[in-house]
């Protein structure tokens, strides 16, 4: 059986300053957490469909590059009158033209441009979370998470990251750009799958 034990030292595979505070903060302390960027890991091209799929491919880089089992997020926010857009492809959708920085500012009004687009009036839209820990040259377990809720312009909140600015889950007013760091953990895409992999590996 595969167990994550107390203490154990882990890679965060990712170089998401944003992202690695959430994961830490999510594993309540129990491990001893570095992450890729921090080791100077080279970043893997997402090239999966799915993001289990690009979860388990970024966990695996981390893990047989570092030695150390790692655990990796794959997240997106999917636009239900985008057809599900920008879904894997949320990062890149905050680039601008080719090797520019990502800017989510922009990534935002990308996403009211298409909707406003589509003539559609539906807002409905939700984010997913996929974890994946991967043990060197070794097994890999993947989990998958979502919260559901509507989009809101314009960006709303300076707190956590990425497209939290816009987006409002279901039974709050508020955007997770608004939310303390500690309800939007409680509630979060990322909080779901953590869930699923504690009862799974510890």
């Amino acid at each position: 059986m595969l167990v994550l034990a107390p203490g154990q030292r882990l890679v965060a595979a990712t170089h998401n300053p944003g992202k690695a505070r959430e994961i830490a903060a999510l594993l309540d302390g129990r491990f001893e957490t570095v992450t890729a960027g921090s080791l100077g890991l080279p970043e893997p091209d997402e090239t999966e469909a799915t993001f289990i799929g690009n979860a388990v491919l970024k966990a695996r880089a981390a893990a047989d590059a570092s030695g150390l089992v790692a655990i990796a997020d794959d997240s997106g926010l999917s636009v239900v009158a985008l057809g599900g857009q920008p879904g894997v492809l949320s990062a890149r959708w905050a680039v601008a033209e080719e090797g520019a920085p990502r800017d989510f500012a922009y990534a935002m009004q990308r996403v009211n441009a298409a909707l406003a687009a589509s003539g559609s009036p539906d807002r409905s839209a939700f984010f997913t979370c996929a974890l994946a820990v991967a043990w060197p040259k070794g097994p890999v377990v993947a989990v998958e998470g979502q919260v559901h809720g509507h989009l809101s312009f314009p960006p709303r909140g300076d707190r956590g990251f990425g497209y939290d600015p816009i987006f409002v889950p279901q039974g709050d007013a508020r955007t997770f750009g608004e939310l303390d760091p500690a309800e939007k953990d409680a509630i979060s895409h990322r909080a779901l799958a953590f869930e699923k992999l504690k009862q799974a590996l510890w």
